[in-house]
């Protein structure tokens, strides 16, 4: 019986494990003709997934001890790993192409920060984001012309590897729309009201929206109500945040919340602000697009093709406070006057599933 093994051994949260947990569901389904072996940092991460037919799982739970652990595995290891499992396929869903023997071997691509210009002077925020900004694109190159396929996300990102790499054989394959989250629906929708659910990283631009919300009550407009989700004690980025803005009575700071929660305030508020400067998908647009209401997004590469066909959005420059102030202007005194944006796909090499992706992955010629 043919072999495949899913590599992802310093996958623990957010959303690279649920790509990694959708994989699994998916590949459990056609298990009846493959042997599948999933590489993991810890099992239990997968304990909620009810697989109907066995997946041998082997963990790795020091790998995220150092960079010299993880490299030593995916370099050194799995070398030998391979040579012992002699695999068809050998898929790596964490980013580095790994030094393996197998009649396949595909890599999933999902860090978007080495095309994110991070200033010396946000080091402070995030150490790691800056290093993966300034030195991730290497990682990427290591290996990365033996892969049969490059796995992305977004269009966008096709064309920068296409750039950095000189590849061609990369699939465009965007995450699945999977929203079985039950939540508190409200019936009345809060007038005048936004909201940007996401962890405060510095790319994430939640300044912007406080500098808009600044100016707009120095101008006495102040019959609206924005929602964010940080309080201060997240890192130091929000800590700073909130001691520079806490006094505006526009917005209310919610800290973290549940991804049930998220869902109410969906169904609760008027309006998404999603002002990102960095993002491989950006979930929360295309779970708000679902609600059918307004849309404020920066005007990106990865919000157009996230945010699809779509008659209600308005795009602004991440780095213009006036221009975020006056959309948000257009929801508040109803001028409705929105954008509409056209999904385009290219066809060649795109998987709209794991199904998809997979018959690519798994073809034999």
């Amino acid at each position: 019986m043919k072999k495949i093994v899913i590599s992802g051994i310093n996958i623990i949260d957010g959303g690279a494990l649920s790509v990694y947990k959708d994989c699994l569901k998916y590949i459990n389904e056609i298990a009846n003709n493959y042997k599948i072996i999933a590489l993991v940092h810890n099992k239990k991460l997968f304990s909620d997934l009810n697989l109907s037919k066995e997946i041998e799982f082997i963990e790795f739970e020091d790998s995220k001890s150092s960079w010299f652990k993880r490299c030593y595995y995916e370099y050194f290891y799995f070398k030998r790993l391979s040579k012992k499992l002699k695999p068809y396929l050998w898929l790596s869903l964490h980013d580095i192409t790994p030094n393996v023997e197998s009649e396949k071997l595909a890599v999933y691509c999902h860090n978007s920060t080495p095309f994110y210009d991070m200033k010396f002077k946000d080091i402070k925020y995030d150490k790691k984001v800056f290093l993966f900004s300034k030195f991730y694109k290497y990682l990427y190159k290591i290996n990365i012309k033996k892969n049969n396929y490059v796995i992305v996300q977004q269009n966008w990102i096709k064309e920068e590897f296409k750039r950095m790499y000189g590849i061609k054989n990369i699939i465009v394959a965007p995450p699945e729309n999977n929203y079985s989250v039950k939540f508190e629906e409200k019936k009345e929708i809060e007038n005048n009201s936004f909201f940007y659910p996401s962890f405060p990283r510095v790319f994430k631009n939640f300044e912007i929206i406080c500098q808009a919300v600044e100016l707009l009550e120095k101008e006495n407009i102040n019959n609206f109500k924005v929602y964010l989700t940080i309080d201060g004690s997240e890192n130091l980025y929000s800590k700073e945040i909130i001691e520079k803005y806490k006094n505006l009575k526009c917005i209310e700071f919610l800290g973290l919340i549940s991804r049930e929660k998220v869902f109410e305030y969906y169904s609760r508020v008027e309006c998404l602000i999603f002002p990102s400067k960095l993002e491989t998908w950006g979930l929360p647009i295309s779970e708000f697009k679902q609600f059918n209401k307004p849309i404020i997004l920066s005007e990106l590469p990865y919000a157009y093709e996230t945010i699809g066909d779509f008659d209600k959005c308005l795009f602004f420059n991440p780095n213009s406070v006036e221009e975020l102030k006056n959309q948000m202007l257009k929801i508040i005194n109803k001028e409705n006057k929105f954008s509409e944006n056209k999904k385009e796909i290219n066809r060649e090499l795109y998987a709209e599933n794991w199904e998809e992706l997979f018959e690519v992955l798994l073809e034999e010629k």
